[in-house]
């Protein structure tokens, strides 16, 4: 049998696990569509996805959701991805 504190952490470690895992699935859903963005030939909500992106890692990271040097290693690939669309 569990410690009363021990049976308390495990259920707000599930409940956290359960909302870190919806928002780690939600980002992944929009840098889906960030890079099918960046593959089709309208390029006008690729900045829109982009700046979505970030801002959800950056709350991700805030609520622990994600690993800062992550969210960061993320956002830098995601960023070379964009510059040379932004270029043409």
């Amino acid at each position: 049998m569990h410690t009363k504190s021990a049976a308390k952490r495990l259920k707000t470690s599930e409940a956290a696990r359960i909302k870190h895992k919806s928002t780690r699935r939600s980002i992944s859903t929009v840098e889906k569509q960030y890079r099918a963005a960046l593959n089709s030939t309208e390029q006008k909500d690729v900045k829109k996805l982009y700046s979505e992106l970030v801002s959800m890692f950056d709350k991700a990271v805030k609520y622990g959701a994600l690993h800062k040097n992550k969210a960061d290693r993320k956002k830098s690939r995601l960023a070379k991805l964009l510059a040379p669309k932004s270029k043409k």
